[in-house]
């Protein structure tokens, strides 16, 4: 087995992959920018390596910095987490170039699935059923109005090289199109510096339906059930649960059997996700695949009883799968929160700080995966995610009730969380009863305050925008190494956060 793990990410995730090292006796390596300099994985992990000042372009996107690293920790293994450079397919030639293992995909299978046009294409080719669009790039405005008329509104405008909702506009009338068209590319251009977009047709309130997959080198694939991820601000999941409501064995079995063929049509091995949209009739659509570990990964851990992470090395190490599909069982449902520094309130601004008080929840079928702790200033420059909050239970009602439970031990103070958002959802009985969709929050939450704008809080809004881009910008890329006791927190820098703003 893999002797040391450098571990390319920050925050919770770094966290729990630095304890599956652990449990396996792997020595893990973290890497740390200015903001991060006291975080929790650098505490956690046997060495730490300084990387850069706190945008992510400077330190967690710099590949060079990061083989620097590599070469100097001599960890034979790498991982990447999920964001930043985990579906960077030049990072995985870069890491592998150096004779360091990456713990995920090929670069060929990331790339082929990396691009939203050529993944269609190849599950068409797998014969997945796959929503009716262009098979090409756009190569004008003038053929997206011929597309968009031959498919029937509405349509959803996508960028090429997309993720995080970047890219995305919805297109409800024709008269919509030109404007919609305009933005989708300059986001695209921005977030990915590609302005390359396709067009397919809208799918009216769907479900986001997800199926995790697991391959080995040896050509072995098992999925491990669905997640249900419907529930989205920003096109961005906020809580996800295993099994779906729906509940469909036959269904079930039908996406399995359809994720499995496309990964296959990849040569695709180790973790990854293959997501579809359901319609009201449970008719379901490719939409894309992830080619990493998924933020949501608790909920299928809890409900299987396989820890993703670990079989994620030991496929890296070249150990084929110790099971089989007819062994996978789902047992009980979980459900998991994503609990975020955000204003709900405000429309989920960011709401950065010092976390004053720290009090977990804890009992029976309850996991915290955190990157935090009292004390730690949530930094501006990255996701504002805090930590995923899970409980598993024999039946759903039974999970929704102890989540109500957790939440209401979950206390964090200093900062704005969505702990009050989720305690709300939890309580309308359209998620009690399944009803889910896309749009559910759009729908069905409505703070009771509307946002103030302040030059405040439109540079919070500017600030926040321009993370998210870099955050999902993975195109864009000799390391001053120090030691963590070497490093020293910028007074001007602390200043300039702190004075004035509230944090």
């Amino acid at each position: 087995m893999f002797k040391k793990i450098l571990i390319a990410n920050r925050g919770e995730i770094a966290v729990r992959i630095i304890r599956a090292c652990r449990e396996m006796g792997i020595s893990p390596v973290a890497i740390y920018s200015d903001a991060d300099r006291s975080a929790l994985h650098v505490r956690l992990a046997d060495e730490a390596y300084y990387i850069g000042a706190s945008p992510s372009l400077e330190s967690y996107l710099s590949m060079e910095k990061i083989i620097d690293v590599l070469k100097e920790s001599k960890a034979d293994a790498v991982h990447p987490g999920y964001g930043f450079l985990s579906e960077n397919a030049k990072f995985v030639q870069a890491v592998e170039q150096v004779g360091v293992v990456f713990i995920g995909p090929s670069a060929l299978a990331m790339e082929m699935m990396g691009d939203k046009i050529r993944a269609r294409q190849l599950a068409k080719a797998a014969n997945a059923p796959v929503v009716p669009g262009t098979e090409k790039p756009l190569d004008s405005l003038e053929e997206a109005y011929q597309v968009a008329k031959q498919i029937g509104y509405p349509v959803m405008l996508k960028a090429a090289a997309g993720g995080g909702g970047k890219g995305m506009r919805m297109v409800g009338k024709e008269e919509d199109l030109a404007s919609a068209h305009n933005i989708a590319r300059s986001e695209a251009s921005a977030a990915f510096k590609d302005a390359t977009v396709y067009l397919e047709k809208f799918i009216v309130r769907p479900r986001h339906i997800e199926i995790q997959l697991l391959a080995d080198r040896q050509g072995n694939y098992v999925y491990l059930g669905e997640r249900e991820c419907s529930i989205q601000r920003r096109n961005q999941k906020v809580v996800e649960e295993c099994p779906s409501p729906i509940n469909s064995a036959e269904l079930r079995r039908q996406m399995g059997e359809a994720a499995i063929r496309i990964a296959r049509q990849a040569e695709y091995y180790n973790a990854g996700t293959i997501e579809f949209l359901a319609d009201q009739e449970h008719n379901f659509y490719f939409l894309e695949m992830n080619t990493r570990l998924q933020v949501e990964h608790p909920v299928t851990e809890l409900v299987t009883g396989i820890d993703l992470v670990k079989e994620q090395i030991k496929i890296a190490y070249g150990q084929p799968l110790s099971f089989t599909q007819s062994d996978i069982q789902l047992r009980g449902a979980a459900i998991e929160c994503r609990i975020y520094a955000e204003d709900a309130e405000k429309n989920f601004m960011p709401n950065p700080g010092r976390i004053t008080r720290l009090s977990a929840p804890s009992g029976p079928g309850v996991r915290e995966d955190s990157g935090v702790y009292e004390g730690f200033e949530v930094p501006i420059y990255y996701d504002p995610l805090l930590s995923k909050l899970s409980v598993w239970a024999a039946t759903r009602p039974e999970a929704i009730a102890r989540l109500s439970r957790v939440l209401d031990e979950y206390h964090i103070d200093g900062i704005k969380t969505t702990i009050p958002f989720f305690k709300a959802i939890l309580k309308q009985d359209d998620f009690i009863k399944g009803n889910l969709d896309t749009g559910y929050i759009e729908r069905n939450w409505h703070p009771s305050s509307k946002p103030t704008e302040t030059p405040e809080t439109k540079e919070l809004q500017h600030l926040a925008a321009l993370v998210t881009a870099i955050h999902h910008n993975s195109t864009n890329q000799k390391s001053n190494n120090q030691t963590i006791n070497q490093a020293k927190q910028s007074a001007w820098r602390l200043s300039t956060r702190t004075k004035g703003r509230g944090f």
